[in-house]
């Protein structure tokens, strides 16, 4: 049952309310503001019915002193017929509406269900966004490696500032993620996000998409339509792919970012734009700007805060984390138990470069996992192409510019490491992978006070 408090100066209102009402709900009344305010913290009230005039005292201090304490709570005032500009001074302080005296029961019922469903849909949108938060902040956007660490760092700093942020990192990477994050965790994240792939779009589309357009604009506009720009307003817009934007559009887009003001095709008139602005690309950008292919002014105007996702070969030491993950979340997409991975296929994941990143180890595990006849992931599951790849180490491999500038016998201490690890601390099994006797493992794991397993 629902709980509602009522602070009103008269017994004959606090008791006729009462009556009216404890059919529904649990009721308490007071006639003093400070007893009310004690039971609103002892209570916890859905709804609180608060005279705007209760003796001495003015009822707009007590709203202010109970949204002060518990701002999510629905504050309906009970007003004279010679108050109501002071009612609209409530509704500005916070309060949901008021009722005038002498109250209709029948009124009463109806704004009091109103505002209770009022209150049950922001706690959902409250609890819409705490969802999207968790999700897109804590559940997808995997990595312990300093690169990710980094990466968490920065979404911290910038979520709940306006400036833009530009996100820069190979396709797979997890840039969309990232600019969700943003958004979801920060103080727009109520508000829409709406997102552009610019390299999606045609390029005679591309306009009349982020800024809308006006009936008659062009043939095909049978009706005006809304941009993304306005339709992001008050919110976030992520333009994916900005580096293949055409130039011509660029000039327009720069406009709209210096002025804060949007134009549809084919209108005179302009909209003042409230838009947080996040932008990612795959491309070097600084090179595109050199060639001309990128305004430079846009450029700087996007550059404010740049977030650099490290490729998957980069950050190796996630991979176990983000098979992990993904093994488990394809489990509930495809109804399926598998429990993990074998070492030797791990071997193998763990030997691959991920052109496409964390997208293309997705794909290569949800693959996996269909073709799994038991609960581990085997060799036999993986796709051919890795099955078939052997391991190669050439000057120049990416793999191996992680440890450039490590001296030999810090590189050696990692693999002697790295390869105990695999093994599950066997030495024995160690020692003859590495092709060394197990009396030099054993020196060695000395020298490096590295722990016998």
């Amino acid at each position: 049952m629902k709980k509602i408090v009522i602070i009103d100066d008269e017994a004959s209102i606090c008791s006729s309310l009462t009556f009216a009402l404890e059919d529904d709900y649990h009721v308490e009344a007071t006639t003093d503001p400070e007893e009310g305010k004690r039971r609103i913290a002892s209570v916890q009230p859905d709804l609180v019915l608060l005279d705007l005039k209760i003796g001495a005292v003015d009822g707009l201090r007590v709203l202010e002193d109970i949204k002060g304490l518990h701002p999510s709570l629905v504050v309906i005032m009970i007003t004279a017929y010679g108050t109501i500009s002071s009612s609209v001074e409530a509704l500005q302080k916070g309060a949901y509406s008021y009722l005038t005296k002498p109250i209709n029961m029948d009124e009463l019922q109806t704004v009091i269900k109103q505002a209770l469903h009022f209150k049950y849909l922001h706690e959902q949108v409250e609890q819409l966004s705490n969802e999207l938060e968790k999700k897109y902040r804590y559940e997808e956007l995997i990595g312990q490696s300093d690169g990710m660490q980094q990466v968490f760092k920065l979404i911290d700093k910038v979520r709940n500032v306006d400036s833009n942020v530009l996100i820069t990192g190979e396709s797979g990477t997890g840039k969309e993620l990232v600019a969700r994050a943003i958004h979801y965790s920060g103080k727009r994240k109520q508000q829409h996000l709406e997102t552009v792939n610019c390299a999606a779009i045609p390029e005679h589309l591309l306009e009349s998409e982020l800024f809308g357009y006006e009936k008659g604009a062009f043939t095909g506009a049978v009706s005006s339509k809304d941009g993304k720009f306005q339709l992001a307003n008050g919110g976030t817009i992520f333009l994916d792919e900005i580096g293949d934007m055409p130039l011509a559009l660029q000039a327009k887009l720069l406009r709209v970012l210096q002025r804060r003001e949007v134009t549809k095709l084919g209108s005179n008139s302009t909209q003042s734009l409230d838009v947080r602005v996040i932008a990612a690309t795959n491309k070097d950008l600084e090179g595109a700007v050199r060639e001309g292919e990128f305004r430079e002014d846009l450029y700087f105007r996007l550059h404010v805060i740049p977030i650099h996702l490290p490729p998957l070969r980069e950050r190796k030491e996630d991979l176990k984390l983000l098979i992990s993950h993904l093994i488990k979340s394809f489990n509930k997409e495809m109804n399926t138990e598998v429990s993990g991975i074998s070492k030797e296929a791990y071997r193998i994941l763990s030997s691959y470069s991920y052109p496409g990143n964390i997208r293309e180890l997705a794909n290569i595990l949800e693959s996996s996992m269909v073709f799994a006849s038991g609960a581990t992931i085997e060799v036999e599951d993986l796709p051919l192409h890795l099955r078939s790849a052997k391991p190669q180490v050439k000057s120049g491999d990416s793999d191996l510019s992680a440890f450039v500038g490590l001296t030999l016998k810090e590189l050696e201490r990692q693999f002697i490491l790295e390869t105990l690890e695999y093994n599950d601390g066997h030495r024995k099994k160690t020692a003859e992978m590495l092709q060394i006797s197990e009396r030099s493992l054993r020196d060695k794991l000395k020298q490096y006070t590295l722990t016998e397993t």
